[in-house]
């Protein structure tokens, strides 16, 4: 059997969307292997999501290098990467885009506010207020100047062979990484249903990362219920962010030309990276 053959009866038995098992990295995942239409599949093993890198170390450093990620970008905020700083390889590209940077909100930003703070998390979220307020963010991203600009550059440097395999994420890999996933999917021409399967696959591989937090939250006197909307990612966010780019720009290609500046030429370019075709 070549070693071609071999590669794709391996490739074949893999499962999109499985857990990457690093304790450090919850909702580690490849982004590799979703079919396509038209009988193409996302190539393995070139762009994978995460939540923040900031507790590598030791044997799990080790199991991440050996992943063999050239560049990670980092789409949180100034005060988010001051508090929970990433621990790369040596040699790793590292990156910062600052997709919210131009938001007055940034609702996903106060993750690290809330989730400690009881007080704080029923007034931004209590009484229901927490989906419309990440249905909110995610409608912003989709056309707000820094996530466009942020964008741009991380697809466009996907293009690029020195950039990959490369990682993206945010505080938990769900926002902010979830909409750069799910926007890459469709452009390379993932069927809607299993954009949103990927999507949501956040809610089996973080909650249980998030119990924990959840745990010492209920302790300080809070609901853990309250924090839902901050640790779990839901179908309305998504649709939120799909019906603004379905209102702004029509389609997925002309979000990424007119949105995010990004030409057929690139948008091809992408395709014939991250897509094989047997």
């Amino acid at each position: 059997m070549s070693v071609r053959r071999e590669r794709m009866d391996m490739d074949a038995s893999r499962e999109p969307g499985a857990s990457i098992a690093i304790s450090a990295v919850p909702n580690l995942r490849d982004l590799g292997g979703w079919p396509t239409k038209g009988g193409g599949r996302v190539r393995w093993g070139l762009v994978y999501r995460s939540t923040a890198l900031d507790r590598l170390e030791g044997a799990d450093m080790a199991t991440f290098a050996a992943l063999g990620i050239r560049s990670v970008y980092d789409l949180r905020t100034e005060g988010e990467r001051a508090a929970q700083p990433d621990c790369l390889p040596p040699g790793t590209e590292y990156v910062v885009l600052d997709v919210i940077k131009d938001s007055a909100v940034a609702a996903p930003a106060k993750l690290l506010d809330v989730r400690s703070d009881p007080k704080a998390a029923e007034e931004m979220l209590g009484g229901g207020k927490g989906e419309p307020l990440f249905e909110n963010g995610y409608r912003e991203i989709v056309s707000l100047p820094s996530a466009c600009a942020a964008y741009h550059r991380l697809f466009m440097e996907l293009t690029q062979d020195e950039h990959r395999p490369a990682l993206f994420h945010c505080t938990t890999g769900k926002d902010r990484t979830g909409w750069a996933a799910a926007s890459l999917l469709l452009l390379l021409g993932v069927p809607d249903d299993l954009v949103m399967q990927e999507y949501l696959l956040t809610n089996k591989q973080l909650l249980p990362a998030e119990k924990p937090v959840l745990d010492h939250f209920r302790a300080l006197g809070g609901d853990p219920d309250t924090l839902l909307s901050v640790v779990a990612v839901a179908p309305e966010y998504l649709e939120a962010a799909l019906a603004e780019m379905s209102k702004e720009f029509g389609t997925v290609e002309r979000y990424f030309t007119e949105g995010l500046g990004i030409d057929e030429g690139a948008q091809k370019a992408l395709r014939a990276a991250l897509v094989e075709h047997f």
